[in-house]
C-alpha cells in the first residue's frame, strides 16, 4: 500500500509502498469495536459510591410520632425521600474491565491500520526532528503535512527536544510505536508516523503481535 512520505522539514513528499495488510469486506470490523470498548472500559476507575439510607449517619430516631401531628408518617431521617437522606440504586464502586484475547486485539489494530491508511489519513515523516526544542518549528512542520484537526505523532522514540517542543501545541499528542493501540488510530484526525516507527509497526503486525 502506497503512502505519502514527507521529508523531515515537511515541504516535500514522494510515495512510497509499505507492506501493510489488507482486508476485504467487513473482516475486523466487529474487533475493533469490541477492543476499543475494553479500552475505554479499562480506563474506568469505578470508584463512584453512594450511600444507602443505612450507611447514611444518623437518623436513628423517629422525627415525630406516627399520628396526630398531621404530617405525614416517617421513621428516619434519612429515608431516600428527605433531603440528606440514602440513594436508592446509587452507584457503588465496580470492575468495568473487559478482557480481549491477543488473537482480536492483533485483528483489530490491523483492520484500524489498514482502514486508516486506505483513507489517506496516515502520512509518513521520514523523521520527526527539532532542529531547536521551539514549538514554533514543530508546529510549522506539522501544519504543513496536516493544516488542522487532531494530529497523532507517532516515533519509534521521541528525543527530548521534539516532546518538549510538540507538547504545548494542543491538538497534538505523541505516542511512541510500541504503546500505540487500536484506540489511538481511531480517533485522531490524522496520524503522523516516522518511518522508524512504521517498520516498528509492520513488524509488530507482521508478527500477530497485539
Amino acid at each position: 500500500m502506497n503512502l505519502k512520505v514527507f521529508t523531515p522539514d515537511g515541504t516535500s513528499s514522494r510515495e512510497q509502498d509499505f507492506g501493510i495488510p489488507t482486508f476485504e469486506g467487513d473482516k475486523g470490523l466487529q474487533a475493533v469495536k469490541d477492543v476499543i470498548v475494553a479500552i475505554n472500559a479499562n480506563a474506568r476507575l469505578g470508584t463512584h459510591s453512594t450511600k444507602t439510607r443505612g450507611e447514611v449517619r444518623g437518623g436513628g430516631k423517629k422525627p415525630w410520632r406516627q399520628k396526630g401531628t398531621g404530617r405525614a408518617r416517617a421513621g428516619s431521617i434519612r429515608s431516600p425521600l428527605w433531603v440528606g437522606g440514602g440513594v436508592v440504586f446509587g452507584p457503588k464502586p465496580r470492575d468495568y474491565s473487559k478482557k480481549i484475547n491477543n488473537k482480536v486485539k492483533a485483528l483489530a489494530f490491523s483492520r484500524a491500520l489498514f482502514d486508516r491508511a486506505i483513507a489517506g489519513e496516515i502520512d509518513v515523516i521520514e523523521s520527526f526532528q527539532a532542529p531547536t526544542a521551539k514549538t514554533k518549528a514543530i508546529n510549522q512542520i506539522i501544519g504543513l503535512i496536516a493544516p488542522e484537526g487532531k494530529v497523532l505523532i507517532v516515533d519509534a522514540q521521541f528525543s527530548l527536544e521534539a516532546s518538549r517542543a510538540a507538547r504545548n501545541i494542543c491538538r497534538v499528542s505523541l505516542q511512541e510505536a510500541s504503546k500505540l493501540n487500536t484506540l489511538d488510530l481511531a480517533k485522531y484526525r490524522k496520524i503522523i508516523v516516522s518511518t522508524a516507527a512504521l517498520e516498528k509497526i509492520i513488524a509488530r503486525v507482521s508478527g500477530g503481535k497485539s
